[in-house]
């Protein structure tokens, strides 16, 4: 016998090639190298940016410093006034020529002035009207809006998460669409993680060998406790619509309808999910010569094998026809050291149903009962930790259901301080008729029907609603609508009826004074929103639309309905007319008007010491500190959601998330899709995709290996199943798998013993090639229905079944995929890095072979967004701030300057707002960018009511104005958005809810801080220093308007 052996890398004598990479070592190439991690850019050791943005505050100080030092020391030599404006080019003089006739106005500030006198008098004529009619005005309100409020009975809300996060036209998106439809829905998952509190390992000693240590969790004890909770879940029974739903009506059974067991990727399935076979031994009085030691032991190593070649000569292979790999179901463990897993992973795929509704109630009940099961389940030699995968959808429900009583407290406390806040009180003896309670209802009332208005009409257009929508947009709404309540009422409060002037005409001229400001806010805003809605994040993009007509209609209803309320509410307050019950009346006494304390104290202490010349320079060198610090910070703050925070503090779900970080070692399924049109026949076109003998060393499946080498980069953990590898072995004339009916040509299974069953391919050179052409497809269907048994193990049915899609009559091969496993993923930066690795490695593999080929994992579509998130919201915000600086322009009378200003205030919020996001742990994801979305609109509210009471007042200098605007608006703005939404956010804090208190009270509170700071504090004195000119032919128009009357003052807000 003279028998030649070959390397592994050279062929045979009967043409087969040499061995693969993925068979032999020698045969690869240098192990791939995966490139080095980029240092962090640093200066000197130090974060580059923390330094750039040290640098440039130090130089803005020392600039900033001088030239207020060489402005203060000119003036004192030229004997200026402390209040005389710093670069102020016009001499205050002008403003006051001794010809009152005459004014040497620019063009542009001729066209603003008769653009603010059209809105002036548009609205003035407006709010007289209304006053006048008030029953048409309400009545045609209250019309509308329950027309609108209508398309509610159409309302849905979307709580799929894959409709909430990813867009139908993204990549993800795409791609998922392709392989539910190729290969069906990725299957629910139900999943176990067990550990033990017993601490004492025992010991295995085998006839030949070192002693083996087992960890108490694989204690044969624990391993029968552990399979009677397997089988109590299997005999599960739940109920839907009167029909009765077992495990095996929902479950994954490749084998169907030949073997109906249901795939359980458990270590109890290597013992047949028998506790006889677990119990299996063989031994004598002496020696124990195989136990269910050394059967674990054999099936880690082998777990598809069918004889486990110990004494006991028990199968591997799952009963439901496939491997359980030790990786999926095992936890705890290093390396290979399976004996010593600290837990033990039970995993129950279901089938998944897109269209089915029945199907998926069925699959729904089921797992309903699974968790009531596993929550009154308890074992004291068991921990378990559990997940279905309705749990996380439940558990959000739970969550928002428990946050409303939350949600309504701090909205009642709004509206109590509303309510009251709005009356001025002139004396005890008046306190329910000056008081503004049914006002201030029937203001809160307008601002909720702006919301249920457009949430209606959207409805109408079958747009569905989503949980930020309902949570946020009240809230928004909120803001803007109470601050433009008080912006008007305020007013009225503080304006003297002019002689020869009634009701209607006072109430049109104040409207006319602050619709404009009115009008400026919440245009912009809704511009914004709705520029907002060009986002492709569908979570984003539905607020953006919802919150830009909510804001909308509450303007139109502000302008009108509650103009005509206040005309009626002033007329009962005139008559002495009791607030709500109104039919009391109290006798005439004449009461001297006062201002409100709030407004005293802004006029008398807050603005004339905010503008004080030493505090102006302090302030702004601390802003410009805070701006610089939130610059330096901005690409620090984290991308993601920690899938933990969406849960309530006291949720089961939150366990098994810390468990699945501790004990599990792999990952997600990922899937290479290789998309139709690739003629599997064609031998050059098999060679770039398998990774056997004569593949190709660039092929799909040699470049997922060679990337599975190094995981720590690429994030993919093992070696990819091939089904076309597995049909190669399959076909090859020395298996017993592939036969066939000599005289029908009908599939013959290995098991089968018939002298008419013959060999698919003969012994002949030709015949131990691959097949090709004809052949090819000859056999696969064979392959895709054959059955693993004792004298085949390679059939492909339970493996491969959904993994080739072919077409009508098996003429050829569709879209196929090729599956592995990503490494496991703990943090959202981890899953983000996956996508990445894997979206780079088949882009790749897709330049290599020439053919599409796309990686698939089913947290792809939750996770793209972050690919995205930072451009998306740059581009978000920034077309916010450029429509409202257009807005601005145009509204405030084509004065860029001002304009610029308001939008540079919103910038540094926005920055700032980053800066509190990396000082509080709040990382960017959909939910706080559209909170950032909303913090743009609202910063509207501080701002722009501020740069337009500047921009028409005509005090002598820029100090002079900057207070006045602050006195009269900042006082306003103070009671209607901070102290409003101070007291509402704070009771937020009381959620159960992580994500509520994270994303919701922290960053609405930062949102309202900041907002209150820069708009009250920063943009004041901004003003003092750089603030537009005075609008001469503004000045000149009030003046003409006003001649004739007690008060020279021009605009009285």
């Amino acid at each position: 016998m003279n028998n030649q052996t070959y390397a592994c890398t050279e062929g045979l004598e009967d043409g087969s090639g040499p061995c693969s990479c993925q068979d032999c070592a020698n045969a690869c190439g240098p192990k791939p190298v995966p490139p080095p991690i980029p240092p962090p850019w640093t200066i000197f050791g130090i974060d580059a940016m923390t330094v750039i943005m040290f640098i440039s505050y130090m130089g803005f100080l020392l600039t900033f410093v001088g030239a207020v030092l060489v402005v203060w020391c000119y003036r004192k030599r030229t004997i200026i006034s402390e209040y005389a404006p710093i670069l102020d080019t016009s001499p205050p003089l002008s403003l006051n020529s001794d010809n009152p006739d005459q004014v040497n106005a620019s063009c542009s500030e001729t066209i603003g002035e008769r653009f603010e006198n059209t809105l002036r008098i548009m609205f003035s004529s407006w709010g007289s009207f209304c006053v006048r009619h008030p029953s048409v005005v309400i009545l045609g309100s209250v019309i509308l809006v329950l027309a609108s409020s209508g398309g509610l009975v159409y309302m849905r809300i979307t709580t799929d998460p894959v409709e909430l996060w990813s867009s139908p036209s993204s990549q993800a998106r795409q791609e998922k669409d392709y392989f539910d439809s190729h290969f069906g829905p990725f299957f629910r998952t139900e999943q176990l993680i067990i550990t033990t509190p017993l601490t004492n390992a025992s010991i295995y000693s085998p006839i030949i060998g070192p002693d083996i240590s087992f960890a108490p969790i694989l204690d044969k004890d624990i391993l029968h406790q552990v399979l009677d909770l397997q089988l109590d879940i299997e005999a599960l029974v739940a109920t839907y619509e009167g029909q009765n739903v077992t495990l095996k009506d929902i479950c994954l059974a490749p084998l169907a309808p030949f073997n109906d067991n249901c795939t359980i990727l458990s270590v109890l399935n290597y013992f047949q999910n028998s506790h006889d076979v677990l119990d299996h031994v063989i031994e004598d009085e002496f020696l124990v010569y195989a136990d269910y030691h050394s059967h674990f032991l054999y099936c880690v190593s082998a777990p598809a094998t069918l004889n486990d070649t110990t004494p006991l000569h028990d199968p591997c292979l799952g009963t439901f026809g496939g491997p359980v790999f030790p990786w999926l179901a095992l936890g705890g463990y290093e390396d290979t050291d399976y004996n010593n897993a600290t837990a033990l992973v039970i995993t129950f795929p279901l089938l998944n149903y897109l269209n089915d509704t029945e199907k998926l109630g069925k699959a729904l009940a089921w797992e309903k009962e699974f968790i009531e099961f596993m929550k009154n389940f308890t074992n004291p030699n068991l921990t378990i930790a559990f997940s279905a995968e309705r749990s996380i959808e439940d558990e959000i429900d739970r969550e928002s259901n428990s946050d409303i009583s939350t949600i309504i407290i701090s909205y009642v406390i709004m509206f109590i301080y509303i309510s009251l806040a709005l009356g001025h009180i002139q004396s005890c003896r008046r306190v329910l008729v000056d008081s503004k309670i049914s006002l201030g209802i029937a203001g809160i009332l307008i601002v909720l029907s702006s919301v249920t208005a457009s949430l209606g009409i959207f409805s109408y257009a079958g747009i569905p609603l989503t949980l930020i929508v309902i949570e946020v947009i009240p809230f928004l709404v909120l803001a803007v609508g109470v601050d433009n309540i008080f912006i008007i009422v305020q007013t009225y409060q503080r304006d003297e009826r002019l002689p020869h002037e009634e009701l209607h005409q006072q109430i049109g001229r104040i409207l006319g004074d602050v619709a404009p400001s009115m009008f400026l806010s919440s245009f912009s805003e809704t511009v914004a929103f709705f520029l907002g809605a060009l986002s492709s994040m569908p979570a984003v993009r539905t607020f953006s639309m919802f919150a830009g007509l909510a804001v909308f209609i509450d303007f139109l209803l502000q302008i009108s309905c509650f103009v005509s309320l206040l005309g009626l509410d002033a007329r009962r307050q005139e008559a002495n007319r009791l607030d709500i019950i109104c039919c009391v009346k109290l006798p005439d006494s004449q009461e001297t008007k006062t201002d409100g304390c709030l407004f005293r104290f802004f006029k008398k202490i807050y603005a004339p010491f905010i503008l004080k010349e030493w505090v102006r320079p302090i302030i702004v060198a601390v802003f410009v500190g805070i701006l610089s610090f939130s610059i330096a910070v901005v690409n620090k703050v984290e991308i993601g959601l920690d899938q933990k925070l969406s849960m309530p503090d006291d949720s089961y779900v939150l366990e098994y998330f810390g468990n699945l970080s501790e004990y599990l070692h792999t990952g997600a399924p990922v899937y290479f899709v290789v998309e139709d049109g690739l003629n599997y026949s064609s031998l050059d076109d098999q060679n770039v995709v398998c990774g056997g003998v004569g593949c190709n060393n660039n092929s799909l499946v040699q470049q997922v290996y060679e990337a599975s080498l190094i995981s720590d980069y690429s994030a993919i953990a093992y070696t990819p199943s091939s089904w076309l590898d597995d049909y190669f072995d399959w076909v090859k004339p020395r298996s017993t798998c592939c036969r066939y009916y000599n005289n029908t040509g009908a599939f013959c299974n290995a098991s089968v013993e018939d002298p008419s069953c013959v060999h698919c391919r003969p012994m002949t050179p030709s015949g131990k090639q691959r097949p090709v052409g004809e052949d090819f497809m000859r056999f696969l269907p064979m392959f895709l229905s054959d059955n693993p048994n004792v004298k085949c193990g390679k059939g492909g049915h339970a493996a491969y079944a959904t993994a080739v899609d072919l077409y009508p009559n098996n003429t050829r091969v569709g879209a196929t995929y090729f599956m592995t496993f990503h490494t496991i993923m703990k943090e959202s930066s981890e899953y983000i890095h996956a996508l990445q690795m894997a979206r780079e490695l088949s882009e790749n593999i897709t330049q290599s072979i020439g053919h599409k080929v796309f990686a698939y994992s089913v947290f792809y579509v939750f996770y793209e967004q972050y690919l995205t998130i930072a451009h998306d919201t740059a581009l978000n915000l920034g077309v916010s701030i450029a429509a409202i600086f257009v807005v601005s322009t145009i509204l405030l009378g084509f004065e860029l300057w001002s304009a610029a200003l308001v939008s540079l205030t919103i910038v540094m919020i926005l920055v700032n707002m980053f800066g509190v996001m990396w000082l509080w742990d709040i990382s960017l994801n959909a939910v706080s960018l559209v909170n950032l979305v909303m913090s743009c609109g609202i910063s509207v509210e501080f701002c722009s009511h501020i740069v337009r009471a500047f921009s028409v007042s005509v005090k002598k200098n820029r100090v002079e104005r900057a207070e006045e605007a602050l006195a009269h608006m900042g006082s306003s703005v103070f009671s209607g958005i901070t102290l409003t939404k101070f007291g509402g956010i704070l009771i937020l804090a009381l959620s159960k809810s992580q994500i509520f208190q994270v994303f919701y009270f922290r960053m609405f509170l930062a949102i309202v801080l900041l907002g209150a700071t820069h708009g009250l504090i920063f943009l004041p004195v901004l003003l003092s220093y750089i603030g537009p000119s005075v609008n001469k032919a503004k000045v000149f128009a009030a003046r003409q308007r006003f001649v004739g009357t007690e008060r020279e003052h021009l605009l009285n807000y």
